[in-house]
Order: structure tokens, then C-alpha cells, then sequence
């Protein structure tokens, strides 16, 4: 029997699984995203407290990593992605149940190391599935992961105004996760061809170009996932709403992401990469400026709505670009994902520290630093690269 490592077959079915994956994952990081708050009001922790337990969750990611990457040869790609989703599953709802500050740093600790390996997992099985399609298909990947944000958040604000408690509010959406899980699982999570054996190589020092391709990553999704975790607080406190009007902010931002990144490719191949990269920088930092300089209902949805559009694109070019700079796709990709997926992690909690020296507003002015620099150097790096 010809096995998918020698047929010319797309692999669709695997495609179909490995998309319900980042779907899932999204799901459950939009709704923790619009519990945030009301987790924040219910231990009574300043903003301080709630950025310390947010790094906690970053840790965790950083630590289990490495550890992922070492995972993936060993079992195979399609299993350590759903033996490591399967691990989400069980740690999302943990911290509704945490009775204090200390309890909630161990509970994100977990979380945070179940989504960051799985993270590392699903796009390097994703990664090998776009190999073997022969076309650039990393963008509907990512858009699955902005739709699950959306309808994660859309929930979690459903089930807030339906006076449903915190834990409900992740679990109820978390039983939803796992049967997504399973279904990926059964109907293809499984190995593309022969495992790879496990080295350090993926370890090794970037060249110049990768590295400026990491850093474009490492603070598109430091914005990310800033506006992931502090959009609903900052507008619940300048705006004085409840918890659900406040979640409208994160909703507009992963709804717009999402419906840019169903037309990604096609954007890509018309435009450019390099001008998807400048002139979506340029958009996100309007977006933030908007927010910051005036916010209300109607501005915090265009300008989210607008930082949306604006990063929607960026990461997936820049993986595409990582994976043409190295002398195989999946090193460069690797690089560029660890740096990004960082700073998705470690934005909220510098975030959380900021606003407790300076404010959140002016905590929050260093997303508009970030995008700016991804808008002014972003197009050059990702040109050389297509250039090289």
C-alpha cells in the first residue's frame, strides 16, 4: 500500500482533522480571553497580581516548549498533537477553581504548558501537511484558529449574560473542545510519513535573517496576545460596562482575523508579501491608536476589528518566509513559531507589570511601539528573504 510519505494524494482528511485542532485550540483561548475579568474580580486581584498569574501561564509555555519539540519525533506528529490537546482539555476549566493568587499561578502554570506545546505541535503537523499539498495553506490554519478566538469569546459572552458561573463559562466550551479533540483524533490525526529522529539541530543559533523574521513574530503575537487577555479588562474599566459588553473588543479583533485569514493566500499572491506585512502593520497601529486615544462600544469595535485585519496575514507570511531561509522548511518555521508563540505569552504579563507602574492605557501604548516596528522593518525583511 502506498503510504502518504511517496502518494501524490493531498492529504484532506488530515488537513479536516488537524484544522479542528486549531479550531479547538482557538475556542478555548477565547473563552478564558472573556473570563479573564471576572476571574480577576473574583480573587479580587489588582492588575499587578493578575500580570504575575498571567506570566505564570507564559512559563509554563516556555518550559514545556523545548520539550514539545522533542515530543513530536519520538511519538510522531499527529500523536503528540492529540495526546497534547487532549492535555488542554483537561487543564482549561482548573482555573475557575483556583481559591487564591497561588493556587491560580500553579492552574496556569499547567495551562499554559499544555497550550504552548500543543501550539509547537499542531503547526509542525500542520507544517508537514502543507508540504505534502504542494501549495500555500498555513494561512487557513491560522484562520480556524481566529474563528475558534471568535466563537470561543462570542460563548463565553453568551454564557456570561445567561448568569452562568466562571467555571461554567470554561466548561461548558471546554466539553465542546474535547469533542473536537476526539473527532480530530479519530477521523486522521496520524503521522505523514517515517518520524524524524529527535536532535538538538533545532536548536541551533538562527541565522540573521531568520532572527529578524522571529522578531516580527515574537511582536505581532505579543499584540496578539495582549488584546487576548487585557482588550475586555481595559474596556470594562475605562468604559464601566459589564463583563460581556467589555468582551465585544476581542470578539471584533479575532472576528476580523479570522475572515482576513480565509482570504490570506489569495492576498498574499496578489499583492505581495512583503506589502501584506508593511501595510498590515500600518493598519494594526491605527487600530490601537483609535482604542487608546477614544474609547467607546463603537471605537474599541472598529479599532479591535482594525488590529485584527491588520495582523491577520503577517504571522503566516512570515512562517512561509522563515521556511524558505533555512535549508529545510521545517527548522525555519520551528524558529519563527517558538519566538512568536513567546510573545503571545509573555505580552499579557508585561502588559499586567506595566499597568501597575504606569497604568493600562500607558501599559498597553507599547502594542502601538510593536506594531509600528513590524509595519517600518517588516516588508524589507520578509522582500529579502523572497529575494535571497
Amino acid at each position: 500500500m502506498t503510504s502518504l510519505a511517496t502518494s501524490h494524494v493531498k492529504p484532506l482528511n488530515e488537513r479536516i482533522a488537524t484544522l479542528g485542532v486549531f479550531l479547538a485550540n482557538g475556542f478555548g483561548i477565547g473563552a478564558w480571553a472573556v473570563e479573564v475579568p471576572r476571574i480577576k474580580e473574583s480573587l479580587a486581584l489588582s492588575d499587578t497580581s493578575l500580570g504575575i498569574a498571567l506570566f505564570a501561564f507564559a512559563l509554563g509555555a516556555i518550559v514545556a516548549m523545548p520539550l514539545a519539540g522533542q515530543l513530536a519525533p519520538r511519538l510522531g506528529s499527529g500523536r503528540a498533537t492529540a495526546l497534547l490537546g487532549a492535555a488542554f482539555v483537561v487543564m482549561l476549566p482548573l482555573p475557575a477553581l483556583a481559591p487564591g493568587m497561588a493556587a491560580l499561578c500553579v492552574v496556569l502554570f499547567a495551562l499554559g504548558a499544555a497550550n504552548g506545546a500543543l501550539d509547537v505541535s499542531m503547526n509542525g503537523h500542520a507544517s508537514a501537511i502543507e508540504a505534502r499539498w504542494h501549495a500555500p495553506i498555513m494561512s487557513s490554519f491560522h484562520a480556524a484558529w481566529s474563528a475558534g478566538g471568535l466563537l470561543g469569546a462570542a460563548t463565553g459572552a453568551m454564557l456570561q449574560r445567561s448568569g452562568i458561573s466562571v467555571i461554567g463559562g470554561l466548561l461548558i466550551p471546554d466539553m465542546f473542545i474535547g469533542v473536537l479533540i476526539i473527532f480530530a483524533t479519530v477521523l486522521a490525526l496520524r503521522d505523514l510519513g517515517p518520524r524524524a529522529a529527535a536532535t538538538s539541530s533545532a536548536f541551533s543559533w538562527p541565522s540573521a535573517g531568520v532572527m529578524k523574521l522571529a522578531l516580527l513574530a515574537f511582536l505581532c503575537m505579543l499584540v496578539e496576545g495582549a488584546v487576548a487577555d487585557w482588550s475586555a479588562v481595559y474596556l470594562r474599566a475605562t468604559l464601566n460596562q459589564e463583563a460581556s459588553v467589555a468582551a465585544i473588543g476581542y470578539s471584533a479583533f479575532a472576528f476580523s482575523m479570522a475572515a482576513c485569514r480565509i482570504v490570506g493566500d489569495v492576498s498574499v499572491r496578489r499583492f505581495g508579501s512583503s506589502r501584506v506585512v508593511a501595510l498590515g502593520g500600518l493598519i494594526a497601529v491605527a487600530g490601537l491608536a483609535l482604542v487608546l486615544s477614544l474609547p467607546t462600544v463603537l471605537t474599541a469595535c472598529v479599532g479591535f476589528a482594525m488590529v485584527g485585519v491588520g495582523l491577520a496575514n503577517i504571522v503566516p507570511v512570515i512562517f512561509s518566509a522563515a521556511g524558505r531561509s533555512t535549508v529545510t522548511p521545517a527548522i525555519g518555521v520551528s524558529m519563527a513559531a517558538t519566538a512568536g508563540y513567546a510573545g503571545f505569552l509573555v505580552g499579557p504579563p508585561l502588559i499586567g507589570l506595566g499597568a501597575g507602574l504606569l497604568g493600562l492605557r500607558m501599559a498597553l501604548c507599547v502594542l502601538v511601539m510593536a506594531a509600528l516596528i513590524v509595519c517600518v522593518v517588516g516588508g524589507q525583511a520578509v522582500r529579502s528573504v523572497r529575494l535571497a
